[in-house]
């Protein structure tokens, strides 16, 4: 049998198969681009992957517990696909409509998150997601409501041409501080605000133009609108469906993929400019590449933060929850002396991650002192007994520069939020540098039925 040739030319190549990589690669594929898209890796994913229980073992463990004692414990091995790195997308995200333009929505299958909760003296509190919920909640009092509400109001009936509606605030011009005190929003409730509705990871936004807050606290509003009690979504399977969708988009418009394939050495045209990659299966070439920073680690540059990420198994619900099966809690850094907020995402077997009866609860934050285990510790104590527990940190690097000079564009690295937005933003980013248009979201024909 002769091995089909495979072609040496593209328009694009693509390193890594992380989310990020594999939504712009499928992007490209829908806009008529001949794409190739490697990873040195034999798993979709890279640094998003979703993994099973023995290769969590494997990656943080230096002593794995044997086969048998893990079966007796947790179940089969099959059962768990574990996020290393959780978030949730909103249920009215970018994400979520890159998905429905691009009909991925097709080959995954996404369940909402129940509740949202935030922390508050020591204790959890759910995230009001109506008006009914939001009247009786513990978190403010009756005034503090009342004006809540206003701003709320103000929120959603707020009209760019219609300046009746905007109450005297200039969204670009006043600060975030200046709303809050034009609806006289004391410290909780500006607090909750905006770490747990605007969704912001520590306080700097305060004295910020209110545009970017502004829109998160909509877009938060309607995505608990979309569907009640929260605004979040999950896929069934774990966040490593979300490459395969992607790369499954790519593959009906005619890209290829080479997983388990390192690249031997990147080809340089005499400008500089990228001109290819030289792999076992013989060098091709492209007039740009599509990165993450581990294969350009020389291209990057540290962000100068760290982020750990604690992934703990649970066999019971998280108490306080209702026995809910799944939600997010967000720990508010001034709640705890810290510069950011720590997130907690719970997901468990309703999203088939896990066996039977078990939870599994991810906390993220970035890292402040040099025991950043004690920095989680409050998170901990908030899940109850934990059966076992996997940590890993992580570096965060961005591009040095814009990939203009030599034709590579890189990704970023994955920050401590748990929801997918500046992930988002970072794909619009690259889509923009790349083409040179901005991504405009349509509805597309069904490639098959064009077929």
């Amino acid at each position: 049998m002769v091995e089909e040739e495979l072609d040496t030319n593209y328009d694009v190549i693509v390193l890594g198969t992380g989310i990020t990589e594999c939504i712009l690669s499928g992007l490209l594929s829908v806009d008529g681009k001949k794409v190739l898209h490697i990873d040195k890796q034999d798993h979709y994913g890279g640094e998003s992957a979703s993994v099973t229980l023995s290769q969590l073992y494997q990656k943080f463990k230096q002593h794995p517990i044997s086969k048998e004692e893990r079966e007796a414990k947790f179940g089969k091995d099959r059962d768990w696909n574990v996020d290393l790195i959780p978030k949730f997308l909103m249920a009215n995200g970018e994400l979520t409509n890159i998905l429905v333009h691009t009909d991925v929505t097709r080959y995954v299958d996404f369940k909402q998150v129940s509740d949202s909760y935030v922390f508050k003296g020591g204790k959890i509190y759910k995230v009001p997601a109506n008006e009914m919920e939001a009247i009786s909640s513990p978190l403010m009092g009756i005034f503090e409501k009342r004006r809540m509400k206003k701003f709320l109001e103000w929120v959603s009936s707020y009209k760019e041409d219609d300046i009746s509606t905007h109450q005297g605030l200039d969204l670009d011009n006043n600060t975030m501080d200046e709303v809050y005190y034009k609806f006289g929003l004391g410290n909780s409730t500006k607090e909750f605000i905006g770490h747990a509705m605007a969704l912001w990871t520590n306080d700097d936004y305060i004295q910020q133009p209110a545009r970017p807050s502004f829109e998160r606290i909509l877009l938060y509003c309607q995505s608990v609108a979309r569907y009640g009690k929260s605004p979040y979504l999950y896929p069934m399977y774990g966040l490593g469906e979300l490459p395969q969708g992607f790369a499954r988009l790519s593959a009906i418009y005619g890209g290829t993929y080479m997983l388990d394939t390192p690249i031997d050495e990147v080809v340089y045209k005499e400008d500089g400019k990228f001109d290819g990659v030289k792999t076992k299966l013989g060098t091709f070439h492209a007039p740009l590449v599509i990165a993450d920073p581990t294969y350009f680690p020389t291209k990057c540059k540290s962000t100068g933060q760290k982020v750990i990420r604690a992934i703990c198994v649970l066999n019971h619900p998280v108490p306080g929850t209702n026995n809910a099966d799944s939600l997010q809690i967000i720990i508010p850094q001034s709640q705890v002396n810290r510069k950011n907020d720590i997130y907690v995402a719970v997901v468990s077997d309703a999203h088939n991650v896990c066996s039977k009866g078990h939870y599994l609860a991810i906390i993220s934050t970035i890292i402040e002192t040099d025991k950043p285990h004690i920095e989680i510790e409050p998170a901990f104590k908030l899940l109850g007994t934990i059966e076992e527990k996997f940590m890993g940190i992580a570096e965060l690097f961005e591009p040095k520069e814009d990939g203009s000079k030599d034709s590579i564009f890189l990704s970023r690295s994955y920050d401590a939020s748990s929801h997918f937005e500046s992930m988002t933003d970072d794909v619009k980013d690259i889509y923009f540098r790349v083409t040179g248009h901005p991504l405009v979201l349509k509805k597309r024909e069904d490639a098959e039925q064009q077929e």
